[in-house]
């Protein structure tokens, strides 16, 4: 089966500009050369520290963030090559769930706007069918007609959030990105809102690409996991696989950090060193000025993926295998 979403070495730097003329004297490279495959009906986690760059493939996948080089795929093509016509109906096959639900939301519009303004602009209900389709939708996030003539501002932040759900499968999408959907959430609407994505996942047959940093969220619901450093995925597997047997001495540290009954401090790896700077990364592989295995080679090469459905890109890992 041909994945439905393919990412083939993209690079998304940032230039940084300086003095009268505002050349251009350098790049932050929030993403510098990933590749990944997101089949359909799957869910593909992708964790990471904040400023690894996770939230910038997403926009990057549904056009909000142009690519310095690479290609992104959605069923063979290339969306960096779709006019206006092939991008409306991109459009409508792909969709955002944002971490902000309060600022993905226009404040001065009613809920049955903001669920059916996107309908009404591709044409796909009249102006008559509003009222039904908002309804429609809104009982499938779990909420009524009451909410139908209020404001963003007079809802809880789950029930935002399950307004902005509403409003990414208003256009009947076959893949959604969910940009840390629920951290901005309280933790027993958190348990909620992952119920309720994946019930629409089996519903609607949906692909996600599930950004988050929350390991235990991503753990209860992706099939697979990516786990990102500075701009490059060091290491990708089925998920019980990657969050249980981790083979990257980044990954490693981040489930060490995850608090656990009867855990002891001692158990957790401790990284030593500040995170380099995107905008000045280091030389072969980025996780070398904190890695406790580093040797010249990691200094000097980026390493390459080692495994079949489980791989990592380390040179430590590479000599273990």
């Amino acid at each position: 089966m041909p994945p439905l979403v393919s990412i083939d070495d993209i690079k998304v730097w940032f230039p940084i500009r300086k003095g009268v003329f505002n050349r251009v004297v350098g790049n932050v490279r929030a993403v510098d050369g990933v590749s990944l495959d997101i089949m359909p009906g799957e869910t593909m986690g992708l964790v990471g520290e904040s400023g690894c760059g996770k939230t910038t493939i997403g926009r990057a996948i549904i056009g909000l963030q142009p690519v310095t080089s690479g290609k992104i795929l959605f069923e063979g093509e290339d969306i960096s090559q779709f006019g206006h016509n092939e991008r409306q109906r991109f459009c409508r096959s792909c969709q955002m769930v944002f971490q902000d639900p309060y600022s993905s939301l226009n404040p001065r519009m009613t809920v049955l706007d903001i669920i059916t303004e996107a309908m009404v602009y591709h044409g796909l209900i009249s102006s008559r069918e509003r009222e039904t389709k908002a309804l429609e939708l809104l009982a499938e996030v779990g909420m009524g007609r009451d909410a139908l003539n209020r404001y963003p501002h007079e809802f809880s932040g789950g029930q935002r959030q399950r307004i902005s759900i509403a409003r990414a499968l208003s256009l009947n999408p076959r893949f959604i990105v969910c940009d840390e959907p629920v951290s901005a959430l309280d933790v027993s609407v958190q348990a909620q809102v992952i119920n309720l994505l994946m019930d629409l996942r089996e519903k609607h047959s949906l692909s996600y690409l599930f950004i988050s940093h929350d390991l235990s969220v991503v753990r209860l619901i992706s099939q697979r996991v990516a786990v990102m450093y500075l701009g490059h995925i060091v290491e990708i597997g089925k998920a019980e696989e990657v969050l249980e047997k981790p083979l990257h001495p980044y990954t490693q540290a981040l489930l060490s950090a995850v608090p656990r009954p009867g855990k002891n401090v001692e158990e957790r790896i401790i990284l030593k060193g500040e995170l380099p700077s995107p905008a000045n990364p280091p030389t072969g592989c980025p996780f070398h000025p904190r890695c406790p295995y580093a040797t010249d080679e990691c200094r000097t090469a980026l390493p390459a993926f080692v495994g079949t459905e489980h791989k990592c890109a380390c040179y430590h890992f590479s000599k273990l295998a």
